[in-house]
C-alpha cells in the first residue's frame, strides 16, 4: 500500500465533522493506470490498495466492510471479477469467462454477489456465490441490463435497463423474478443505490440537459434533483448513516470524488488530485 494526501479538517475553508474512521473506497488513476483506493470521509489519509498493470475499478464493500469486490482486466485484458481484503491483500478471481465482467455488488448478508456482464451477448445481471461459484443469470431480456444494486432488506435488485429505448431505472426479486419499472421519461437514468434503510434510491440522470443525481422513494415517486451545475455529476453512494452522499463531478476538470449533504447542500471536492477520481463506496458501518 502507498499513503497519499495528508490530514485536514477543513477543505476550501468549510469545516468538516469527524470522519469516526470513515473509509472511502475509490479508484485513481494518479499513478498511471486506475487502482483501487482508500480515504476518509473528509479526504484525507488517501492510500493506495491496489497495484498492478491492470486496470482495478468500481469497487463494493461486504456488509461486514472486510472484504472489497471489484472488477479488473489483470488476467489477460478483459473484465472479470475479484474481491480482497480491506487492506488490498489476498486478491482473489472470482470470474473466468473471457466476457466481460463488470459492476459487482454484495448481497446484505454477504453471501452472494450481483455482477452484470456480456457473456451471452448482451449485458445481463448474474448473482454468484461470495467465492465465485454458483454463477446464474438474473435478466434474460434481449436489451442490456447493468449496475445491479442489492436493497438492504435483501428483498430487491435495482437495476438499469434500456429494455424501454433508454436507460431507466428497474427493480427485481433476487431470483430475477417480478421486474417493476420505476422511472419513466426520454433520458437515461442509472447508477441506482439504495440509502441504508432501504427507502429511497439515489441515481444519476441527465434528464434536465446533463447528468445530475437525483433521489427518489424506493417505489420511483418523489425525484428530487440535489446537483444542479453545468459538469456531469454521476455515480452516488450512501454513508452508512444516510445522512451524505458521494459522488464524481467533472466541474473542476476532471473526475474527483464529492461528498454532500442529503438536501445537495455542502458539496465538497474530497480527492483533489489532477488525475480522474471516480466510483466512490462508503465503507458500511463506519
Amino acid at each position: 500500500m502507498t499513503s497519499c494526501g495528508e490530514d485536514s479538517t477543513t477543505i476550501a475553508g468549510v469545516p468538516l465533522p469527524p470522519t469516526a474512521g470513515a473509509d472511502i473506497a475509490f479508484y485513481s488513476s494518479r499513478d498511471g493506470n486506475p487502482e483501487i483506493y482508500l480515504m476518509a470521509s473528509d479526504g484525507s489519509a488517501q492510500t493506495r490498495l491496489t497495484e498492478d498493470p491492470g486496470n482495478d475499478l468500481n469497487a463494493a464493500w461486504s456488509p461486514d466492510g472486510k472484504r472489497i469486490a471489484f472488477m479488473s482486466t489483470r488476467d489477460g485484458g478483459n473484465w472479470e471479477i475479484y474481491s480482497m481484503n480491506a487492506d488490498g491483500s489476498d486478491p482473489t478471481r472470482l470470474t473466468n469467462t473471457g466476457a466481460r465482467e463488470s459492476r459487482p455488488d454484495w448481497s446484505p448478508d454477504g453471501t452472494k454477489i450481483a455482477f452484470d456482464t456480456d457473456r451471452d451477448g448482451n449485458w445481463d445481471i448474474y448473482s454468484m456465490n461470495a467465492n465465485g461459484s454458483g454463477q446464474t443469470r438474473l435478466t434474460t431480456h434481449a436489451a442490456n441490463d447493468l449496475g445491479p444494486a442489492w436493497s438492504p432488506d435483501g428483498a430487491k435488485i435495482a437495476f438499469e435497463s434500456d429494455r424501454d429505448g433508454d436507460y431507466e431505472i428497474y427493480v427485481m426479486n433476487p431470483d430475477g423474478s417480478h421486474v417493476t419499472q420505476l422511472t419513466s421519461n426520454d433520458a437515461t437514468d442509472q447508477e441506482a443505490a439504495w440509502s441504508p434503510d432501504g427507502s429511497r434510491i439515489a441515481f444519476a440522470s441527465d434528464r434536465d440537459g446533463n447528468n445530475e443525481i437525483y433521489v427518489m422513494n424506493a417505489d420511483g415517486s418523489g425525484a428530487v434533483r440535489l446537483t444542479n451545475d453545468s459538469a456531469a455529476d454521476q455515480d452516488p453512494g450512501w454513508s452508512p448513516d444516510g445522512t451524505r452522499i458521494v459522488f464524481w463531478s467533472d466541474r473542476d476538470g476532471n473526475r474527483e470524488i464529492y461528498r454532500m449533504n442529503l438536501d445537495g447542500s455542502g458539496q465538497v471536492n474530497l480527492s483533489r488530485s489532477a488525475a480522474t477520481d471516480d466510483g466512490p463506496a462508503w465503507r458500511p458501518g463506519r
